[in-house]
């Protein structure tokens, strides 16, 4: 019965640091700040499946916190692949329009 408060408090607590990871989320300030806190969550959530898993004594929970951590991965490789490239286009688009003015990529000076 012991465990049974034990495990309830760490869920509270976690249910607690993810909100706070949402806020991070949310508020930024750079997009770094947004794919660790949303990785975050993500490691925290699997933390809280596997306590439930030993609270309620069922086994398949622990196959669907692995199935999350990949998922959850995934998400983070794609949030950091879709960031890559609007930071690299952005980066192309201001070198572009600087370089209008100096002549450009077509004289050869880069």
């Amino acid at each position: 019965m012991l465990y049974h408060y034990i495990y309830l408090t760490v869920l509270i607590i976690l249910a607690v640091m993810i909100f706070a990871c949402l806020i991070r989320a949310v508020r930024g300030p750079r997009i770094a700040d947004r794919l660790v806190a949303v990785n975050m969550m993500g490691t925290m959530v699997m933390v809280m499946i596997a306590v439930l898993a030993l609270m309620l004594d069922e086994g398949y929970l622990v196959d669907v916190c692995l199935v999350y951590a990949m998922i959850s991965f995934l998400a983070v490789v794609i949030l950091s692949k879709v960031y890559i490239g609007i930071y690299e286009e952005n980066r192309h688009t201001d070198n572009g329009s600087d370089q209008e003015g100096k002549g450009g990529i077509s004289d050869g000076n880069f």
